[in-house]
């Protein structure tokens, strides 16, 4: 049987210089690296994305492929990116998923557990396995 397993780590960072506290603003990157740890081939299509900050204000962004890119990933090969985003408060959290298609037609989501984004300090290290 076929298995389709993503290993998903999300490392996020304060962007102190791109931040304006003062004015409740404040920036975040976040580097994520998408690795095929099954046996079949598949290309990422598109990615969720749920921010929330410290207030509870949720934003969502939903869009085709990561970073302008739809990798297609083998079995053991890796894709990493890099983006960011904005929150009025000086901390919050993301979670979300990405979309797949593998070469065999199959189609499955993988989950990206909840990870931290946090001014004052380094956010904690996401990582799924599905």
């Amino acid at each position: 049987m076929p298995s389709y397993t993503f290993q998903i780590d999300v490392s996020p960072h304060y962007l102190h210089e791109q931040s304006q506290p003062l004015n409740e603003l404040f920036a975040f990157a976040y580097t994520v690296t998408v690795t095929n740890t099954g046996d079949v081939p598949a290309q990422l299509i598109s990615r969720h994305w749920v921010i929330q900050n410290d207030l509870g204000h949720v934003d969502e962004v939903k869009g085709l492929g990561v970073v302008g890119q739809q990798p297609l990933l083998s079995p053991g090969e890796s894709f990493q990116y890099s983006s960011g985003c904005r929150l009025r408060t000086a901390s919050g959290s993301m979670h979300g998923s990405f979309f797949f298609v593998a070469s065999d037609g199959h189609r499955f989501d993988i989950v990206i557990d909840t990870f931290v984004l946090e001014s004052s300090g380094s956010g904690s290290l996401g990582r799924t396995l599905h």
